[in-house]
């Protein structure tokens, strides 16, 4: 187990080497040829290369065990990352798109030779990386996300390329500046999504649920009189936190611990992987899911 998860950590490295490595060169190509679209796709690579480096440290801070300090442990870390690279891509593509419109209005000469070489260079970069990640995207949630941002790095290099092409064929000012529209839009489409989700886990939003079949689930093993109260919030992609109330008759603590243990089984088929149960006997004055303030 150790040494496959060293084999996707050193591929992920190279991953982060490669797209580093391509993002200055489009930087630098883009200054020097003009083109607005081989900057936006350097942006581009720049946030999915920082995308890898969140993935590589998940990998690593995933090995660390649990402290007094850090009781859930330090998987969040990786949802802090995602919300910063997020938040930094969606303002970025804002610029770029109204960098693209100034060009729309006022074309600059572009050296279109020069933007389909270094195009070239960040598809066949890309490429290279997609075949490092393909065979191991779908053995966590962490790397398939690693993995979709560089087939989508990838997109975007064909339509650099396309557009060098196109320009040179056609000496069309126009397509630059639309390619770097378009990518920007991918970007805000792509980053908005994982804004959104970084968001709801920061802010201990409960993951898509039935409350309703939860509580009917419980509710239906015997012994239980009802389920109210619910909490379930995520630590981290794949961990989900669940505690609740649960109304018995007054038993043995034997008794209520075989209660406690079905529901857990119960629990795990939708995803939970931490269940906190506190048995009651007409003890809290409402029994909705959620608690009000005035209800414990």
């Amino acid at each position: 187990m150790y040494g496959h998860s060293a084999v996707i950590k050193g591929r992920i490295l190279i991953s982060i080497f490669l797209n580093f490595t391509i993002t200055i060169a489009e930087i630098i190509g883009g200054l020097l040829s003009g083109s607005v679209a081989l900057l936006s796709d350097s942006i581009h690579n720049l946030g999915d290369s920082m995308g890898l480096v969140a993935s590589y440290g998940a990998i690593k801070i995933g090995e660390r065990e649990r402290d007094e300090k850090y009781t859930f442990g330090y998987r969040r870390a990786e949802i802090l990352v995602a919300f910063g690279n997020s938040a930094a891509l969606l303002a970025i593509s804002l610029l770029l798109i109204y960098e693209s419109y100034q060009r729309f209005l006022h074309p600059n000469p572009i050296h279109g030779p020069l933007m389909l070489g270094v195009a070239l260079v960040g598809l066949t970069g890309n490429f290279l990386s997609i075949l490092l990640l393909h065979s191991h995207a779908r053995e966590s949630i962490n790397v398939k996300s690693a993995y979709l941002h560089l087939l989508s790095d990838t997109l975007s290099s064909v339509a650099v390329v396309t557009g060098a092409l196109l320009l040179i064929i056609f000496q069309v000012l126009w397509i630059d500046p639309l390619i770097s529209v378009l990518i920007a839009v991918y970007i805000i489409y792509e980053g908005f999504d994982i804004l959104k989700e970084s968001i709801e886990v920061l802010m201990e939003a409960s993951p898509n649920m039935d409350f309703q079949e939860i509580k009917r689930v419980i509710e239906s093993i015997e012994g239980v009189k009802n389920a109210h109260h619910f909490h379930v919030w995520r630590i981290g992609e794949k961990d989900i936190i669940f505690e609740c109330h649960v109304e018995v008759e007054d038993m043995p603590i034997s008794q209520a611990q075989n209660i406690i243990d079905r529901i857990g089984e119960k629990l795990k088929g939708y995803g939970i992987t931490h269940v906190t149960i506190q048995l009651e006997s007409n003890r809290c004055r409402g029994r909705n899911i959620i608690c009000r303030d005035d209800e414990s």
